[in-house]
């Protein structure tokens, strides 16, 4: 029996962004959903989820306040917020995030911290925390 892949929901404005962290993934044997909008998330919840990587800068709701609803209901799931522009500064902002990327980013960076993030939230899930 193969153990379980696990399930990473990309959430940008941006197609070819999606797109291409969603192959990223993929060839590294996540299962990658797209969403073009934290609205179009929240429709599908959270369930089945064990990461999210979230633009900050999108149109009605941004990555900070879907980081937010997510941690409501899911305190455990990791959270990367992606950006093109410079809310990184706003570290009062930061808590409950798993990271920060900044476009254009390296795959392997994203891959090596997706990695360590579900290794982490794996072993807290083994520890019953």
């Amino acid at each position: 029996m193969s153990a379980r892949r696990s399930v990473v929901a990309i959430v940008d404005d941006d197609p070819r962004l999606r797109e291409s962290v969603e192959e990223l993934l993929e060839s590294a044997g996540y299962v990658a959903r797209s969403y073009a909008s934290a609205r179009s998330l929240l429709v599908s919840g959270f369930a089945g989820l064990d990461l999210l990587i979230t633009d900050i800068g999108m149109p009605d709701m941004d990555g900070f306040d879907l980081r937010d609803c997510a941690k409501e209901v899911r305190p455990d799931l990791p959270v990367f917020l992606i950006t093109g522009r410079h809310e990184i500064a706003d570290q009062s902002r930061a808590r409950g995030t798993a990271g920060f990327f900044r476009k254009p980013f390296d795959g392997n960076a994203l891959l090596a911290a997706v990695e360590a993030a579900l290794r982490t939230a794996n072993r807290e899930d083994d520890d019953g925390t």
